[in-house]
C-alpha cells in the first residue's frame, strides 16, 4: 500500500521537532514529503535553505517543501499529524478536507490524542504510534535530533493491516529499529506513566537525568508514576516498557528494588541523550508558551475520576505547572519540593 507517490506526497502535519526530524530523514532517504505548519517564519526557512538537522546522531540539510496550512491542496492518502497535544483537533479538522476517501491519519504525538483523532476522522481513518526520541525545535529550519528512542506503530484494534506494514517500513528510514504492535494503547499509557515523570523534571532547572537520579524525589515521582498506572490499569490496559521505563515497577505496591532500577536505567538512557531537558522544559523556560499538560495529563485525570481514582499528586503537579506558566511559580528546585513534600504529608497521614 503506496503512502505516497503518484504526485501525492506525505504530509507532514506539523514540522517541529517530531514531525520535522522524522521527515527530514523521509526525504534524505528519499521519500516524497510536503510539510504543514502554522509558523510562516519556519515555513518560509524551509523553503528557502532546506531543514537543517543538527546533533550527536547527524548533521545534515535537506532540500525541503512546506505550506501554510491554508495553502494545503488536493487529497492525500496519508497525513502524519506530529502537532502539539493541544493543536489536534484543530489540526485534525484542517486535515479532513484533503484526506483521501480511504486515507488515514497517523498521530505521531504525545498523550492519549489517537482518542481525539478518532472522534473527528473516525477509527477506522485513525492510527496510532508510540515515540520516544530526543529532539527539539531550535529556530526556523532547523532542529536537533539529541537522542534515538522507541518508534511504534498500531491499529487502534490492535488488528495487523497493509497500511500499518507500510507505515512501520516508512519510519524505518527514520528509526531502524521501528515496529509494528498489536497493543498500542499499552505503549500509549505506559508513555503517560513515563510523561508525568518528565512534566514533574520540567518543574525545575536541573536535567532530566538529575531529577530522576535525585534520591530525595524518588518516592514522590514513583508514586505520581504509580496514580497513572493504577488508571491504566482500571482501563483494562497493560501498559508496556521502553527505554528504561518499566510499567511494572511503578504499579501500586511494586517491589521497591525494582522501582529504584526502573529509575537507575531511566537515567543511564537519559544521560546518553544531547537533549537534556524535555520538550515540556523547553516550553516553559526558552519558548515561554503553554504545555501539553492540557490535554496530556488532564485527560488521564479525567479518566482517573471515573474509575474513582482521584490522582492527587497527579492533580497537583497540573497545578504547578500550570502556575509556572502564569508565572506565579519560577522553575526551581523549590517547586519540585512542594510535590515532594505533598507526597511524604500524603504518606505520613
Amino acid at each position: 500500500m503506496a503512502l505516497s507517490g503518484a504526485g501525492k506526497p506525505l504530509l507532514v502535519w506539523g514540522a517541529g521537532a517530531i514531525g520535522g526530524t522524522i521527515g527530514a530523514h523521509l526525504l534524505r532517504a528519499g521519500h516524497d514529503v510536503l510539510f504543514v505548519d502554522v509558523v510562516e517564519a519556519h515555513v518560509d526557512a524551509i523553503n528557502a535553505a532546506g531543514l537543517t538537522i543538527t546533533g550527536p546522531l547527524a548533521e545534515f540539510t535537506v532540500p525541503a517543501r512546506a505550506v501554510t496550512p491554508d495553502r494545503v491542496e488536493g487529497t492525500h492518502p496519508a497525513v502524519w499529524l506530529c502537532t502539539k497535544a493541544q493543536h489536534t483537533a484543530e489540526a485534525t479538522r484542517q486535515i479532513l478536507p484533503h484526506l483521501s476517501d480511504d486515507g488515514h491519519i497517523l498521530s505521531l504525538q504525545n498523550g492519549l490524542t489517537e482518542r481525539i483523532v478518532a472522534e473527528i476522522a473516525g477509527r477506522e481513518r485513525t492510527l496510532g504510534a508510540f515515540i520516544n526520541f530526543g529532539a527539539d525545535y531550535l529556530e526556523p529550519g532547523r532542529i536537533l535530533h539529541g537522542g534515538r528512542g522507541a518508534v511504534v506503530v498500531g491499529e487502534l484494534d490492535g488488528a495487523a493491516t497493509e497500511r500499518l506494514a507500510a507505515t512501520r517500513a516508512l519510519l524505518a528510514a527514520f528509526e531502524p529499529d521501528a515496529v509494528a504492535t498489536d497493543n498500542i494503547w499499552g505503549y500509549l499509557w505506559g508513555k503517560l506513566g513515563y510523561g508525568a515523570l518528565l512534566f514533574a523534571t520540567a518543574l525545575t532547572d536541573d536535567s532530566i537525568a538529575d531529577v530522576l537520579a535525585s534520591r530525595p524525589d524518588r518516592p514522590a515521582l514513583a508514586a505520581l508514576a504509580a496514580e497513572m498506572m493504577a488508571v491504566a490499569r482500571a482501563e483494562g490496559v497493560t501498559p508496556l516498557g521502553f527505554n528504561g521505563y518499566e510499567p511494572a515497577a511503578f504499579m501500586p505496591g511494586a517491589d521497591p528494588a525494582a522501582t529504584q532500577a526502573s529509575f537507575d536505567a531511566m537515567v543511564a538512557h537519559n544521560a546518553k541523550s544531547a537533549k537534556s531537558h524535555s520538550g515540556i522544559w523547553r516550553d516553559l523556560a526558552v519558548r515561554k508558551r503553554k504545555t501539553e499538560v492540557d490535554p496530556l495529563i488532564t485527560e488521564p485525570v479525567a479518566i482517573g475520576a471515573g474509575h474513582g481514582h482521584p490522582m492527587p499528586l497527579t492533580r497537583l503537579l497540573v497545578s504547578l505547572i500550570e502556575d509556572i506558566e502564569g508565572g506565579r511559580r519560577p522553575l526551581s528546585r523549590e517547586t519540585l519540593a512542594v510535590l515532594t513534600a505533598a507526597h511524604t504529608e500524603g504518606a505520613a497521614a
